[in-house]
């Protein structure tokens, strides 16, 4: 069982699959949300309706120019917002497990302060600071709800009772862990870029200036340079997080899926990161690299959670047979 489940909590739970449908569902439409709200930074069009939560006074004004997507992002949150709701109360009924009922609630919460937020950055005219709080709040719920959707999942609950593949030092678990860190931050330092004007500070890919190191001679060149180099530490435990689990993929299928999943959504992601630079950030390459960054977060969360779900289970296994001790002055 996970920390801070109640003794028989995970014995407890039964596979739903409508709950778990759901489930899935909401997480695919807050990337749908993700989406849209990358098309509105993408093509400028974050004040394209000046007021909140009205648009020009009205609740559905005509969708032309920026307001197609303004307006757009802002019908797709409000579904979102729904969704989530319904999802709560569907965990408070019917959800066994404790921290489970926790989480939901606190995707609730998470996309009630996301409104709020999407409220605040239109009313003060778009401050850097409550725009990027905006984008890295709208992940973190993102990976939330694929928790949530992976938590109800079949094979959560009936897990796989073989070792995990792919053990050693350092184990599948801490990897998968510090990729899905290193992943965030990148999107957070991403976030910072677009919405501080840094997309274009190092103007040339994959040099910076025909150079390796830039002249670090602004801000905006150094986050843009830290995010060239934070995405070549994560793009390594990435990898080195995928290898490790596709070395025993013939016992692990659970944990190979994910991993081929993160190799192809890595290169992806680098190709389309210098697609944007190169094409001076393009409204398609640049909206298509968040949202595969967040695809790319959520592909390690998933392995990550496998692999220490399987660890778990695996002590748990252990710590249940007896151990079997040799007779007095007889051989073991």
């Amino acid at each position: 069982m996970l920390r801070g489940d109640r003794p028989g909590a995970c014995s407890v739970a039964r596979f739903d699959p409508w709950r778990h449908r759901f489930t899935v569902t909401c997480a695919a439409a807050t990337a749908l949300l993700l989406l849209a709200g990358g098309l509105v930074t993408s093509t400028g069009s974050g004040l394209a309706v000046p007021d909140w939560p009205l648009s020009f006074g009205r609740f559905f004004p005509p969708l032309v120019g920026g307001v197609l997507y303004e307006h757009g992002h802002r019908l797709i949150a409000a579904s979102v917002g729904l969704l989530t709701a319904v999802l709560a109360v569907w965990f408070a009924v019917r959800e066994p497990r404790r921290w489970a009922r926790r989480l939901a609630l606190a995707a609730f919460g998470a996309v009630v302060a996301q409104g709020l937020l999407g409220g605040l950055t239109v009313i003060l005219r778009l401050p850097p600071a409550v725009s990027v709080a905006h984008a890295c709040l709208a992940q973190a719920f993102f990976c939330l709800l694929v928790f949530l959707a992976l938590a109800t999942s079949r094979g959560f609950l009936r897990p796989d009772l073989r070792p995990p593949a792919g053990e050693g030092v350092p184990s599948l678990r801490a990897l998968g862990t510090a990729s899905t860190i290193l992943v965030f931050g990148q999107l957070v330092l991403g976030a910072v870029m677009r919405h501080t004007g840094a997309g274009l500070a190092i103007p040339d890919f994959p040099l910076a200036f025909g150079r390796l190191v830039p002249p670090l001679r602004s801000l905006e060149i150094g986050v843009h340079f830290t995010h060239r180099v934070g995405a070549l530490v994560a793009g390594i435990f990435i990898l080195w997080t995928a290898l490790r689990a596709l070395r025993g993929r013939a016992r692990r299928r659970d944990l190979a899926v994910p991993a081929r999943l993160a190799l192809a959504l890595l290169a992806a992601q680098i190709l389309l990161g210098g697609v944007a630079v190169t094409t001076r950030l393009a409204v398609l390459p640049t909206t298509l690299h968040l949202v595969n960054g967040a695809l790319l977060m959520a592909t390690c969360l998933v392995l990550t959670v496998r692999a220490v779900r399987a660890g778990l289970v695996s002590r748990e296994e252990d710590l249940a047979t007896p151990a079997v001790t040799a007779p007095a002055g007889g051989a073991a």
